[in-house]
């Protein structure tokens, strides 16, 4: 495994993070695995030498979050991982119970910690956008949770350029703490990120981690223009069909396929090696649900990609609407 500075951090994180959605409650998703399937590829990811784990407050209601904690605990030391967390999604049905005002972030910070079984988390990442709430009042709640200790850095999850402009700047202008990371919505048949947000935080020294690097498994190749897969999640993951499956989308995969026959690897390495090249990208968080997946895209790490066969998989791509956020 490969390791890297977290944006302009000091903080040390693997290539590949795995991302905590995939296990928690089949009750919340039909494909999520529960927690006993879930521990393997835990101790699978520490033994690759994976020390970065994403989670969030909303996966699983809470579930995923303890989950993480448990297997994470039994199986490390918590000063060699690094954990991240999430906040924004509704958690139930009371109207406070969600959102980025001071009162949800604090009730959420502790409640997260202690589904976590932890005092701090490392990366606490704002899910999306809170139009309803003033930034100034986010900014600083997020600044109070770091001064308190209890978390060591901030991040930002999918929005518009500007809005993460916008909460950058406020922090500057107030001496609060501000995002170094951001986990956007990026892979090789969605790449509307390029155009702004990426820019943006080369400037300024933000980290990606991409979510959805393999854009749901559309990218693994075993998909078709009139068959959406027979994976549990293929079929039953609507989000996906709502982001992917244009024809261009389709003929992008289709060199992906071609690549990875002529190099004698996975379509999946393909595309996450493609990812891992473009600059700023530190870790893009991957799921694993399947014997196997873990080790093949910890091997993509050292796929190195010429520019010309970078050029021949972009060069079919058209614009998208944007998606993934509002």
């Amino acid at each position: 495994m490969e390791y890297v500075n977290l944006g302009n951090t000091g903080v040390r994180v693997s290539r590949i993070c795995l991302g905590m959605m995939s296990y928690g409650s089949s009750a919340w998703r039909e494909w999520v695995l529960n927690e006993a399937d879930s521990r393997p590829f835990v101790r699978q990811a520490l033994d690759l030498g994976i020390n970065f784990f994403d989670t969030a407050d909303v996966y699983s209601i809470g579930v995923s979050e303890e989950v993480t904690g448990r297997a994470l605990w039994s199986m490390a030391k918590r000063d060699e991982i690094i954990l991240a967390t999430k906040v924004f999604n509704p958690m139930s049905d009371d109207v406070n119970n969600r959102g980025l005002s001071r009162k949800h972030i604090m009730d959420a910070i502790d409640a997260s910690l202690r589904r976590l079984g932890t005092d701090y988390v490392d990366l606490y990442q704002i899910h999306r956008w809170d139009y309803n709430t003033p930034i100034e009042e986010t900014m600083e709640a997020l600044h109070d949770v770091v001064k308190a200790g209890k978390a060591r850095y901030i991040g930002g999850s999918s929005m518009y350029a500007w809005q993460f402009a916008k909460a950058q700047y406020t922090a500057m202008q107030h001496g609060w703490t501000r995002f170094v990371s951001m986990q956007n919505h990026y892979n090789l048949v969605y790449r509307e990120e390029e155009r702004e947000m990426n820019p943006l935080c080369l400037d300024m020294g933000v980290g990606l981690i991409p979510w959805s690097p393999l854009a749901r498994g559309f990218l693994a190749g075993n998909r078709t223009r009139d068959h959406k897969g027979d994976t549990t999640r293929a079929r039953t993951d609507d989000f996906a069909h709502d982001l992917y499956y244009a024809d261009t989308d389709f003929d992008i995969v289709d060199r992906v396929v071609a690549l990875a026959k002529e190099r004698g690897v996975k379509p999946v390495q393909i595309a996450l090696a493609w990812l891992l090249h473009k600059p700023g990208v530190a870790a893009p968080i991957i799921g694993a649900t399947k014997p196997g997946q873990l080790d093949e895209l910890a091997a993509a790490v050292q796929i190195s990609l010429s520019a010309e066969e970078i050029a021949h998989l972009e060069e079919p791509y058209t614009p998208h609407p944007i998606l993934g956020h509002r």
